[in-house]
C-alpha cells in the first residue's frame, strides 16, 4: 500500500470544501495559512472572506492603512500575525514587484512565514515537494508509524520533517500536504479518533499495540522554582 496516494484518494472522498482551495494564487493561500496559524477553520472563514473582499489583491492590502488592517483582525487574537501580514505584503507589493517568491527558501525568508506556512504555499501553489509538519501531521506520523519520539524535541522535529518529505507525493505535493492535515483534523483526532473507518487501520502500528492514546509523545516544560 503507498501511504501517500491511499492519503490522496481518501482526501479526494472526504475533504470539506473551504473557500481557498478553489484557489492556487499564493496571495489567497497566504491569507488563509496566516488566519489559520492560531485559529479553527470554522472561526477563520468569514475572516478570509472580509480580508479578501477588502483586499482582493496584495497592493490593496499593502497600500491600506494598518489600522483597518487590525480592525478587520479583531476577534481573531495574536495581533503580531496581523502587523507581519501587513509588513509582508507591503515588502512584496515595494520590494518584489507585487510577485511572491516561487519557492520554499524564497517564501521562508517573507516576515510571519515560517516553515509551515512557506511548505503549505510553496506545495499548493508551486507544486513543489515541500513537507507540511504542523500538529496534525505530527499526530498521524506518530500513531501510524509508532513513534514515540517527542515531537517537541529538537529530534523529533527533524525526524518527523525528515519522515514527512520521504512520503510526499513528488508529483502532487499540495494535495498530499492538504490530505495529511486534513486527515489529522477529521479522522485521526486528538481525542476518539476514527480508528474503526480508518483507512489505515490494518497497517497503523499505534492501532495493533494499543498506544493511540499516548501518541504524539510531547514533553513536558519543567518549571524552575527559585
Amino acid at each position: 500500500m503507498n501511504f501517500s496516494s491511499t492519503l490522496i484518494e481518501w482526501y479526494k472522498i472526504n475533504k470539506r470544501e473551504l473557500p481557498w482551495r478553489s484557489t492556487t494564487n499564493p496571495y489567497f493561500i497566504w491569507i488563509s495559512e496566516i488566519i489559520l496559524q492560531q485559529t479553527k477553520v470554522e472561526q477563520g472563514i468569514p475572516y478570509y472572506y472580509k480580508f479578501i473582499q477588502h483586499f482582493p489583491t496584495i497592493q490593496k492590502l499593502a497600500s491600506a492603512d494598518q489600522e483597518l488592517v487590525l480592525k478587520l483582525w479583531q476577534g481573531l487574537g495574536y495581533y503580531s500575525r496581523a502587523r507581519n501580514l501587513y509588513s509582508t505584503a507591503k515588502f512584496i507589493a515595494n520590494e518584489l514587484n507585487g510577485e511572491f517568491p516561487s519557492s520554499y527558501q524564497g517564501l521562508v525568508k517573507l516576515k510571519g512565514v515560517g516553515d509551515y506556512t512557506a511548505s503549505a504555499i510553496a506545495s499548493i501553489c508551486f507544486n513543489e515537494a515541500s513537507a507540511v509538519v504542523d500538529g496534525n501531521v505530527y499526530r498521524v506520523l506518530s500513531r501510524y508509524y509508532g513513534i514515540e519520539t517527542p515531537i517537541n524535541s529538537s529530534q523529533g522535529i527533524k525526524e518527523f520533517k525528515k519522515m514527512a518529505q520521504t512520503l510526499i507525493d513528488k508529483n502532487n505535493p499540495g494535495d498530499h500536504n492538504q490530505a495529511i492535515m486534513e486527515f489529522g483534523a477529521r479522522q485521526c483526532k486528538p481525542q476518539n479518533p476514527k480508528c474503526n473507518s480508518c483507512i489505515f487501520n490494518n497497517s497503523c502500528v499505534s492501532l495493533q499495540k494499543g498506544m493511540i492514546a499516548r501518541l504524539p509523545v510531547k514533553l513536558k516544560k519543567t518549571k524552575i522554582e527559585f
